[in-house]
């Protein structure tokens, strides 16, 4: 029997290190040749990296939330054939001919012979502090899914009840901790300012209405969002300096004709942005189509590293959740995010009297060393414009 070592990949795009977020194996386990053996994470997404030979497990190169180097020791495994220092290939995805690695999908994977969940199940489960052994699974072939953690907390705040002042320490590793580093580097980098225009859009949530009424079905339902961001981009040509990127350390700031819309979405594992590209050139239903799309990748975890990079302008939004007023995080090197609050009913004075209107705030922040407080109210308040009058977003 030989030992092989197998190290860290050449991931590409530049990457000199990544997390260790989840190992699929450990010391004497038994691992066939293109098995999954961990998962790593890199600026951008998750990556699973196979292993190039069979054999057992020997040696683990490092613990979950450890910085690895590329081309330092991910493994070590005992097997067949000559002694060889191996550097496996991250996994592709199935249809794409590209070197970017695949993200790791939320399909379930397996930890341990008795448990089966996909890893932003078992994130959350680590931050809860709960044992998935303790789970009963409920989805397809046992495994683990949100609703079975639900049920498991449920459970045991009804069989104890007992006061506590136990405590848990949760280590930010994955997703999460290149979240807290990127918030970080924005406010430590970015002398944010944010400017918040209120917005009536009694006549906007009629037009979109209207528009599912008559073509919901053949072509698919509109949210207010995406009429939201058709303003937002619709708005960028009149004000350049919204829709850049801002390299602080050689002074020079790229403004681009395209806008590529960064649409924060909120996923199990946190906050991913992936991005419209060339927004500016898709109509109504595309655009929400694409957004749709794209959400539903970043929630389910196969965003690709393609779909996660090179935003120009961010939007994002909450919701119903998205309360009245937010200082939203520059997605940095961006110089400008789009916050949209809740749209609530209240009444307010038009034309001389209390009438009950569709209101909703824009909360949005600026990088004050680029875009002046004037430029930033007037792009504001040229989406204000656009939304209040929703036919003008069809006038070219």
């Amino acid at each position: 029997m030989t030992v092989h070592t197998i190290r860290i990949p050449d991931l590409g795009e530049g990457i000199a290190e990544v997390e260790l977020v989840e190992w699929r194996v450990k010391p004497g386990d038994v691992v066939a040749e293109d098995q999954i053996l961990c998962d790593v994470m890199t600026d951008k997404a998750a990556v699973e990296i196979p292993s190039s030979v069979a054999g057992r497990v020997v040696e683990l190169g490092g613990e979950i939330g450890q910085m690895l180097a590329v081309g330092s020791v991910l493994i070590r495994i005992e097997g067949e054939g000559a002694s060889a220092e191996a550097a496996p290939v991250a996994k592709a995805p199935a249809a794409r001919p590209s070197p970017a690695p695949t993200p790791v999908s939320t399909a379930a994977v397996t930890a341990s012979p008795r448990t089966l969940a996909a890893p932003a199940v078992r994130m959350r489960a680590r931050a809860l502090g709960v044992d998935l052994a303790q789970a009963q699974g409920s989805g397809p072939d046992g495994r683990i899914v949100h609703a079975d953690l639900d049920a498991l907390q449920r459970s045991g705040v009804r069989s104890s009840g007992i006061a506590t002042d136990a405590t848990r320490e949760v280590k930010l590793i994955g997703l999460r901790r290149k979240i807290a580093q990127k918030m970080q580097e924005s406010k430590r980098h970015i002398p944010h300012f944010t400017y918040v225009e209120e917005v009536d859009v009694t006549e906007l949530v009629a037009l979109r209405d209207e528009l599912n009424r008559q073509y919901g079905a053949a072509r698919g339902e509109l949210s207010p969002l995406a009429l939201i961001v058709r303003a937002v981009v619709r708005a960028v040509p009149a004000f350049p300096q919204v829709n850049a990127r801002f390299d602080d350390e050689a002074g020079v700031l790229t403004l681009h004709d395209a806008v590529h819309l960064g649409v924060a979405t909120q996923t199990d594992a946190g906050l991913v942005v992936p991005v419209l590209r060339q927004a500016q050139t898709l109509d109504l239903w595309a655009s929400a189509a694409e957004i749709a799309r794209l959400a539903a990748g970043a929630r389910a975890g196969k965003a690709t590293r393609e779909e996660l990079a090179g935003s120009t302008l961010t939007v994002t939004s909450l919701g119903k959740l998205g309360g009245i007023v937010s200082t939203p995080v520059i997605n940095r090197p961006e110089v400008a995010i789009v916050g949209i609050n809740r749209i609530v009913a209240r009444p307010v004075v038009r034309d001389g009297a209390v009438q009950v209107r569709q209101m909703m705030n824009l909360s949005s922040s600026f990088d004050h060393r680029v875009v002046d407080g004037a430029v930033a109210a007037a792009y504001i308040q040229r989406v204000r414009e656009l939304l209040e009058h929703p036919a003008t977003l069809f006038i070219d």
